[in-house]
C-alpha cells in the first residue's frame, strides 16, 4: 500500500517521534510510506527514520511564495499537486492545522485520508475558534478520524457530530526501547537484603515534562518538601525546559532543598535516565497520551499517575498496573508516592507487571495491527473528502 504521511514538523516532540515510528512499522510491514513535513520554515529531522521512508518537505515546493501573502492558498495548491502526483492508496495526517489544510487540499481527489487528533479535545487549548469551526466543518469528510484513548471519543463526537468513522489508535512504543530495567523477580521477605538498583545508594524520583503551568511540577516540588525529611535518601528530577525555569528555581531554593531537588534541563537521552530512576511520576493537568508515562512503565518503573484527561487510566488499566490517583488531590499523591517510596517490594511488583502490561498491549505490532485494519476500512468503503452541495463542502 501506498501512505502518504503529513506531519507539522520532524523536530523534537510527541507526535514527531511517533511519526518515526509508525513509518518504520508501515514499511517493516511492506508499505511504501511517503512522510510529508508541511511546516514552511522546513527544519530538520531530529529522529532517525528507516532509510526506506521518503521525506518530502513541504517547503521545497513553495519557493519565496511561501512566506507572501498568499502562503496560505500557495500551501494549498502545493500540497494538491503533491498528492496528484503522488498517488497513494490512503493519506495520513496528524495535528489539527494539518488535518483541516490537507482535508482542503484533497476535496475531489478520490483518495481516502484519515486524520489524526492527538489531544482530547475536552481540554486541549491548542485550536482556536476558527480551527475549531475548520475541523467542525471538514472532518466529518475524512475517511476516518483517530483519537489515541476512549476518553477522547464522547468530546470529539459532540464537536464534530457528523463524523463517519472513528476510531482509537493508541502511540506505540519506541521499537529500539530498551529491556527493562532488573528487579528481583519474587518480592524479598522483611528478612532478606533488599539488593539495590537503579541509582544505587541514592533514590531518584522522576518527572519529565515541558516546565508550563499544566505539568503542575510546582505542586509536585510541594510535595517532595513534605515527604524529603521522611525520606532523606531520596531526590527529585525533573527533566524538561520551558518559561517556568526560573519560578520553579525559586521555589526550590525556598525550600532549602537544592541539592535534592534538580531541575537538569532537557535530556538527549531519556531512556538512559529512566533506567536510573527508582520511580516515575506523572502529575500532569491534561495530556494526549503521555508518552513518557507509557514508556517509563514499558523500561519497568514503577509509576504514579494522576487520572488527566487522557490516557493515563487507559495505560494504567485503571490503576492496576500504576498508582493511579485523583486530579487535583495533592493528599491522595502524596500517600500514593509515600507508599513506593517506603516499599521496595511494592516498587518491585508494580514495575515488573507494568512493564509486561504495557509491551503486551502498545507493542509496535499491535498497535501497527490497529492501523493495518484502519487502512483496509477505509480504502474499502470508498469514503472520500469530497465537496457535497447541501453542506457546501
Amino acid at each position: 500500500m501506498n501512505i502518504l504521511f503529513f506531519v507539522s514538523s520532524m523536530h523534537a516532540g510527541g507526535a514527531e517521534r511517533v511519526a518515526a515510528t509508525l513509518s518504520r512499522g508501515w514499511v517493516q510491514h511492506g508499505h511504501r510510506v511517503t512522510l510529508v513535513p508541511t511546516y514552511t520554515g522546513k527544519g530538520t529531522l531530529f529522529y532517525e527514520l528507516d532509510p526506506r521512508v521518503r521525506v518530502l518537505w513541504l517547503a521545497d515546493r513553495l519557493g519565496q511564495a511561501g512566506s507572501s501573502k498568499l502562503a496560505p492558498l500557495v500551501k494549498l495548491r502545493a500540497l494538491r499537486r503533491l498528492i496528484k502526483e503522488e498517488r497513494p492508496d490512503v493519506m495520513v495526517s496528524f495535528l489539527t492545522n494539518v488535518n483541516v489544510m490537507v482535508l482542503m487540499a484533497a476535496c475531489g481527489l478520490d483518495v481516502p485520508l484519515i486524520v489524526c487528533e492527538r489531544t482530547n479535545p475536552a481540554v486541549s487549548t491548542s485550536a482556536g475558534r476558527v480551527l475549531q469551526r475548520l475541523r467542525r466543518w471538514l472532518y466529518p469528510h475524512a475517511a476516518a478520524v483517530t483519537v489515541q484513548a476512549k476518553a477522547s471519543l464522547a468530546p470529539m463526537m459532540q464537536r464534530v457530530p457528523r463524523i463517519k468513522r472513528l476510531a482509537v489508535v493508541p502511540n506505540p512504543l519506541p521499537p529500539d526501547l530498551p529491556s527493562p530495567r532488573p528487579w528481583e523477580e519474587e518480592p524479598p521477605s522483611a528478612d532478606d537484603v533488599v539488593i539495590e538498583t537503579g541509582s544505587g545508594a541514592r533514590r531518584r524520583l522522576v518527572a519529565m515534562g515541558r516546565l508550563v503551568p499544566s505539568k503542575r511540577f510546582t505542586g509536585l516540588i510541594s510535595i517532595f518538601a513534605r515527604l524529603a525529611t521522611r525520606f532523606p535518601d531520596w531526590d527529585l528530577v525533573i527533566w524538561g525546559e520551558g518559561p517556568l525555569r526560573n519560578e520553579l528555581e525559586v521555589q526550590v531554593a525556598q525550600t532549602g532543598l537544592v541539592e535534592r531537588v534538580l531541575l537538569p534541563g532537557r535530556t538527549a537521552t531519556p531512556w538512559d535516565e529512566l533506567l536510573k530512576a527508582d520511580l516515575f511520576v506523572l502529575t500532569s493537568e491534561v495530556e494526549g497520551f503521555p508518552n513518557a508515562l507509557l514508556e517509563a512503565m514499558a523500561l519497568g518503573l514503577p509509576c504514579v499517575t494522576v487520572d488527566c484527561p487522557s490516557g493515563p487510566s487507559e495505560i494504567s488499566r485503571g490503576g492496576r498496573d500504576a498508582l493511579l490517583v485523583p486530579l487535583n488531590d495533592e493528599a491522595a499523591l502524596e500517600h500514593a508516592l509515600a507508599s513506593l517510596m517506603e516499599s521496595p517490594q511494592e516498587r518491585s511488583r508494580l514495575a515488573r507487571q507494568g512493564a509486561r502490561s504495557v509491551r503486551e498491549r502498545f507493542g509496535l505490532e499491535q498497535v501497527i495491527a490497529h492501523w493495518d485494519t484502519l487502512f483496509d476500512q477505509v480504502t474499502k468503503t470508498g469514503v472520500r473528502p469530497r465537496f457535497n452541495s447541501k453542506t457546501g463542502v
